[in-house]
């Protein structure tokens, strides 16, 4: 009998083994995975197409991490199964693991929706390292001279930017009439998408690809897109980017409770006693939001995943919680945005803009009773540290508010009081 089972290696998985070990030094641990490469950097993927990194570069952890963490990975390995009852994981080559405490970090899968053409040669997608693989060998081998990149949120931005390092002309498709949507409002989306346009990104907003048409000499190899509003965009690839779902599908049909992804207490518990979900495929605590939902963040995986691997092996600890944070660099261009960066016609919430427009800065505060929910920080985010300790802590900024976006903004600025409670946090 396996005393911990995980399923999932990367982040939140990682994180596990990492706490568990350091309660328990002796436990029999499996970690089993459908990936060959094991605990890389997803957000590095992107770093891969376009030559910046290779594999080994991605790697978070040594290649000795798991034989000095004494736990057995199940590298290409897939869960198809599990039985609740009997403690039983049930692998695709007829394998059964039995386990005390099981934790699902198995994250989330790419987002695709129906379209015609999409099974043509030249269709992929992008959220690990064989996907990322399988692009730059695709660029390669037909000398790719052109792309369309479904979604303009991180995953779509991310690739745009790997694709254009590559010397491919890149036309991004998106649904919402702004590019980053979920992430900054319609003013600093203008400041961003304007800096990718003059790097030679086109960009159709407001609409979809209704067909994926092949090539005249080739149909069954992607030649083209036609979108909703009728355009056709010649192209060599296509990228859905749009974003992902969580894996849930081990534990649908059984008692573990899912409502979008797998919900989960402030201890990373499911429903059944002994499972654990961390990662992507959980709904965890968000704390401006004060509500479980979806927050798939790698930082915040990290930290689920210790959380669960510390109640895992029997030391109680909770989930303060976590919320949108997004800490960015494309196409030159720093941003920072947390929390509530984007709310619509919400009369309780007080905004805070500065915009500089000859250097392009652009920072932006959301308050609701004086305490800070949300911020933005376009080409300027040196005060970020800063800005989400009043965040987290929901400090009470009303004293100096007016300060908050002044360029000599800091943490002298701050009252005393609350310069000494920093000191000893830090």
């Amino acid at each position: 009998m396996a005393k911990y089972v995980i399923v999932g290696a990367s982040a939140a998985g990682v994180g596990a083994v990492e706490a568990i070990r350091k309660v328990d030094p002796a436990g029999t641990i499996v970690v089993i995975t459908e990936e060959s490469c094991a605990d890389y950097s997803r957000p590095m993927i992107s770093d891969l197409v376009s030559g910046k990194a290779d594999v080994q570069k991605m790697k978070c952890k040594v290649d000795s991490f798991w034989k000095e963490h004494n736990a057995e990975a199940r590298l290409g390995k897939k869960v198809v199964s599990l039985n609740l009852t009997d403690k039983t994981v049930s692998l695709d080559d007829g394998e059964k693991i039995v386990y005390q405490k099981l934790l699902l970090a198995t994250g989330g899968k790419p987002f695709v929706p129906k379209m015609e053409g999409q099974d043509k040669d030249g269709v992929f997608t992008f959220t690990n390292i064989a996907d990322a693989q399988r692009l730059a060998a695709k660029i390669d081998s037909i000398n790719a001279k052109s792309a369309v990149v479904i979604g303009a949120g991180l995953i779509g931005i991310s690739v745009t930017e790997a694709l254009v390092k590559r010397g491919l002309k890149v036309t991004v498709v998106e649904l919402q009439e702004k590019i980053l949507s979920l992430l900054l409002d319609a003013k600093a989306s203008d400041i961003v998408e304007a800096v990718i346009r003059k790097a030679g990104v086109n960009f159709a907003t407001g609409q979809s690809v209704q067909k994926i048409v092949g090539k005249s000499e080739n149909y069954g190899a992607v030649g083209g897109v036609i979108l909703t509003k009728g355009d056709q965009v010649p192209c060599d690839l296509v990228i859905v980017a749009i974003g992902v779902i969580p894996r849930t599908e081990l534990v649908v049909g059984t008692s573990v409770k899912i409502n979008r992804g797998i919900v989960v207490d402030n201890f990373m518990q499911t429903s059944v006693p002994d499972v654990y979900a961390s990662g992507d495929v959980a709904e965890v605590y968000d704390f401006i939001q004060g509500q479980n939902r979806l927050l798939p963040l790698w930082p915040l995986a990290v930290l689920e995943g210790r959380v669960a691997g510390y109640n895992m092996a029997g030391t109680k600890t909770t989930y303060e919680g976590g919320t949108n944070m997004s800490s960015l660099k494309y196409f030159g261009i720093p941003i920072v945005s947390i929390g509530l960066a984007n709310q619509k016609d919400d009369p309780t919430l007080e905004i805070l803009v500065k915009h500089d427009t000859e250097q392009d800065v652009y920072k932006k505060l959301v308050l609701k009773n004086n305490v800070i929910v949300g911020m933005t920080l376009v080409n300027c985010i040196e005060r970020a540290g800063v800005l989400f300790y009043l965040i987290k802590n929901a400090i009470n900024i009303k004293k100096f508010k007016q300060q908050l976006l002044s360029d000599d903004f800091g943490w002298a600025v701050l009252p005393v009081g609350l310069q000494r409670k920093m000191s000893v946090v830090q």
